[in-house]
């Protein structure tokens, strides 16, 4: 019983195994870092942000699509909510505004997929450039304080501190991670999304409306890149025109690695969830131990060999030229 519950969850323990050896490997490497509280406490308030929209867009990769748009979205969704926050100084009603946007946003991925028959990597490369063009244009490149803010108790409960330590964004990755794995574990429409990445001519043999499940799964993509926007933005007290920029490698990165292939058909919430904290801790981590003040003196070593052994670089050519040769 015990080897198939293993073998049937490899790859989640797999990836929570690469977690513990990676968090030990620091600890060792620097204990005085990471046997801090306040190192966890600085990743519980970066690391939702990415994670929230790695959980979303594992539903979307499953289905065997792709989603290149999220950061764009989230970027121009932060640029909505900050300016309905300034309109009205209601924080529910430029939040509500906001994830709004971000869905009909994602919605119209999911159509322009299913109605026009385009790859999704096509379509979502240039989503991605019309909303964060859309973004820059409307911003002109300025951004706005968010500290008025910090006068609404749903400031408290979207980013606010647990017994002053623990950030409360990383309660609301939580609850979307464990919603999401109801809907693929526990919810027939979590069974059409296997089914529709795994075959999706079968699935349509099947009775599965499979271009309902890419719409659906579109559509909550770009919603949650807006929450995901709106929680950026709040943790900073400023909107930036350039907010989602820097989220796209490390958000498919943390989809990859907890085990959800770019084929489709399978794949976890879980391993998506483990990934996303690995892909988080591993900057600090690295930097923690070091290793680039390594990488930077091999580097300058090299540098210095090319320069005074390449016969052929400018400074050697000067060097014979002077020497008369």
């Amino acid at each position: 019983m015990r080897n198939r519950w293993l073998s049937e969850n490899r790859t989640q323990v797999s990836i929570l195994f690469v977690l513990f050896v990676l968090l030990l490997l620091f600890i060792i490497s620097s204990p005085k870092t990471f046997l801090s509280g306040d190192i966890y406490a600085a990743f519980m308030s970066t690391i939702p942000f990415s994670m929230i929209m790695a959980l979303s867009l594992t539903l979307v990769v499953i289905c065997g699509e792709m989603d290149l748009s999220f950061p764009s979205i989230m970027g121009f969704c932060g640029y909505v909510f900050t300016q309905v926050f300034h309109a009205t100084r209601s924080v529910a009603l430029a939040l509500l505004v906001c994830v709004i946007v971000g869905l009909v946003a994602g919605y119209l991925n999911g159509l322009l997929v299913v109605k026009l028959r385009l790859p999704s990597l096509v379509v979502t490369i240039g989503t991605q450039f019309f909303w964060a063009g859309l973004t820059q244009v409307l911003c002109q490149g300025l951004g706005k304080t968010l500290v008025p803010t910090k006068e609404s108790p749903l400031y408290y409960l979207l980013v606010g501190r647990v017994l002053g330590k623990i950030p409360v964004q990383m309660f609301w990755a939580v609850v979307v991670a464990f919603f999401l794995w109801l809907v693929l574990n526990r919810h027939r429409f979590g069974a059409h999304i296997y089914y529709t990445g795994d075959n999706e001519a079968s699935a349509r043999v099947m009775g599965v409306n499979v271009d309902r499940v890419k719409i659906i799964v579109f559509t909550q993509m770009g919603g949650f890149a807006a929450f995901a926007g709106v929680l950026a933005s709040l943790e900073v007290l400023y909107f930036w025109p350039t907010l989602g920029q820097g989220y796209l490698l490390k958000t498919i990165a943390a989809v990859f690695l907890g085990g959800t292939p770019v084929e489709g058909g399978v794949g976890t919430i879980f391993g998506t969830f483990i990934g996303a904290i690995i892909i988080g801790i591993l900057e600090a981590g690295i930097i923690a131990m070091g290793l680039f003040r390594v990488l930077d003196t091999a580097c300058l070593r090299s540098h210095h060999c090319h320069f005074h052994c390449d016969p052929f670089s400018p400074a050697a050519k000067g060097g014979l030229r002077r020497a008369g040769l």
